[in-house]
């Protein structure tokens, strides 16, 4: 998931990206801002991969303030006046959205993201979002302990509740960071919260997650490493 933010002074521009946003799944618009000052201090206390960023504003272009930037973020610039590009380009920007852009050029910036995010070596997933019947859920990988599957659905037990949805465990797999490990076919645990190791079961505080013989070796073999 590619956490981003825009910024832009005019309120419409932004409503045209969270409208944009919201139709592209593997992209999370974490904020908007129409101060530029006030979204540089968000990307001081927040990691974010992605920043949609207007080019003409009145306290600092955008120019200027994507050399103020972390090297790794990634920016597209969204402006109404094509004689940028060529300066935008030159600050290696991702991507250049010339204002009025469609859904489809918006979804083909994010492509240009998640293409580029996806060579970075060593990366990990903080977060996915999870279909339920309420709708998406947002998991933070850190706060979960376990995966159960039952039937077609899988629960996700974290510290203090359970969310379920309806996937099968291998799609849950897919979609999580290389911490966790399968310890039952039916069961997928995050390493960093266990505890204690016993070869029939793991500890994640006072909660218990079996392991089968099928996977008690490979299990026994990540945390001895």
């Amino acid at each position: 998931m590619i956490k981003a933010i825009a910024i832009d002074d005019e309120k419409m521009a932004l409503e045209v990206i969270k409208a944009h946003a919201s139709k592209v799944p593997f992209l999370h618009l974490e904020e908007v801002f129409t101060d530029a000052i006030q979204g540089l201090e968000y990307i001081k206390n927040n990691e974010i991969d992605l920043i949609f960023l207007d080019i003409n504003m009145p306290d600092i272009s955008g120019i200027d303030f994507a050399g103020l930037l972390p090297k790794q973020t990634l920016v597209v610039f969204t402006t109404a006046y094509s004689d940028y590009a060529v300066k935008g380009f030159e600050l290696d920007a991702l991507d250049y959205l010339l204002k009025p852009f469609n859904l489809s050029r918006f979804i083909k910036a994010c492509q240009k993201a998640q293409e580029w995010l996806e060579l970075q070596p060593g990366k990990e997933p903080e977060f996915t979002f999870i279909k339920t019947g309420e709708g998406q859920i947002r998991l933070v990988f850190d706060q979960l302990l376990f995966c159960e599957a039952s039937g077609n659905y899988v629960t996700f037990q974290l510290e203090s509740e359970k969310i379920m949805s309806r996937m099968t465990l291998a799609e849950v797999e897919n979609l999580l960071p290389s911490f966790f490990i399968k310890t039952h076919r039916s069961f997928l645990v995050n390493s960093q919260k266990v505890s204690k190791v016993e070869k029939h079961q793991l500890h994640l505080n006072q909660k218990f997650v079996p392991v089968s013989l099928s996977y008690v070796d490979q299990v026994m073999e990540h945390f001895q490493a």
